[in-house]
């Protein structure tokens, strides 16, 4: 009798290796299929209901929509190949050897604040040629590694393609997997599987809606600002600020140097403008937007965050931005009721 459990265990056990073998290649895919499914699904069963459609039509307007709002503007700001990426470096070189022009003449005939204001401006273009001959020998290398890392978006685009196939079939069986996977939880946490299944749901909100939204609302922000402003390749460069709104450096690592690319192309007004487009509409409705998104679901550590979102990258590449976050809130959130040991709702903060 126990020989025949052992043997069952290990026949189970093997089934289940080969299973996650199987699948691995393409976790971060169907992870992020499920995660988008879960999110987004009252606007699925919005047009269940409203608008009378069945599953299969539903589902490929879901699917649609969100090729049209995620992956096309990826595959746009992806770079066509090794020659395109060449072409941003030597640009980006290009703009730190030219620094930053001095002030424009007509900044000193501006009454009361224009000779201060010039005087400001000489000292940061000089402070700022200064660093640029110390770190230019650096500059180099630190270009050719980020952009060449570009080329991965390719890759990224094509996981994405995937995981929305996965995502349609998740939509049309949503339902029976739900289903199914509640009878499992419920199996094996028994009373307690309803609230783990709250919690779960409640932190994959409060990641996708706090996290991801503002990066998104980030990203297209400072895209228009780019695109209005003239700065080559907005998609791409927006694509970059909505990624590291989520790091305490944020999107003014992508605007503050293009305003600055852009006053040393001689396009002064451009240049402020985009600054003050900076510093108001995409740095100033951080404070805004993410208080608003996060009220939408739970609060997560912002370090929690950071090593979600670089951990995520460096294991799953470009979907692992949007996963790993996932991964580590679910995680901790679940350890945290764990240790609780009660039914209060879990404050994570």
């Amino acid at each position: 009798m126990i020989a025949e459990r052992v043997l069952m265990g290990m026949l189970l056990g093997g089934v289940g290796v080969g299973c996650v073998l199987v699948l691995w290649p393409f976790f971060s895919g169907i992870l992020w299929a499920a995660i988008l499914t879960y999110t987004t699904w009252p606007a699925y069963e919005w047009l269940r209901e409203r608008a009378g459609l069945s599953r299969v039509p539903a589902s490929g307007i879901m699917v649609s929509a969100a090729f049209v709002l995620v992956v096309l503007p990826l595959a746009l700001a992806a770079p066509g190949g090794a020659d395109d990426v060449d072409r941003l470096r030597k640009t980006v070189q290009a703009a730190l050897a030219a620094g930053l022009p001095g002030a424009p003449s007509w900044l000193f005939d501006v009454p009361l604040i224009g000779p201060t204001l010039g005087g400001l401006w000489n000292s940061w273009a000089a402070d700022l040629s200064v660093m640029g001959d110390f770190f230019r020998p650096y500059f180099g290398m630190a270009a050719e590694f980020g952009l060449s890392l570009l080329l991965g978006l390719a890759n990224g685009v094509l996981m994405f393609l995937l995981a929305l196939f996965v995502a349609f079939f998740f939509f049309a069986s949503g339902d029976r997997l739900a289903a199914t996977l509640r009878l499992v939880l419920l199996r094996i946490a028994g009373a307690r599987g309803p609230r783990l299944i709250e919690v779960t749901g409640a932190t994959i909100r409060g990641v996708v809606y706090g996290i991801l939204g503002t990066a998104i609302v980030q990203g297209i922000l400072t895209t228009f600002g780019l695109w209005l402003s003239g700065v080559p390749r907005p998609l791409l460069l927006g694509l970059i600020a909505g990624g590291l709104s989520v790091l305490p450096i944020g999107a003014p690592v992508v605007w503050i140097p293009a305003s600055l690319w852009l006053l040393a192309e001689g396009k002064t007004a451009w240049g402020i403008f985009l600054f003050l487009y900076g510093v108001i509409a995409v740095s100033g409705a951080d404070s805004l937007i993410r208080p608003f998104f996060i009220a939408r679901g739970a609060q997560l550590p912002f370090l929690l965050t950071m090593l979600g979102v670089l951990g995520g990258a460096i294991a799953f590449g470009l979907l692992g931005i949007f996963v790993g976050p996932v991964l580590l809130g679910v995680g901790y959130t679940l350890v945290a009721e764990w240790a609780r040991g009660d039914a209060t709702v879990v404050d994570v903060k």
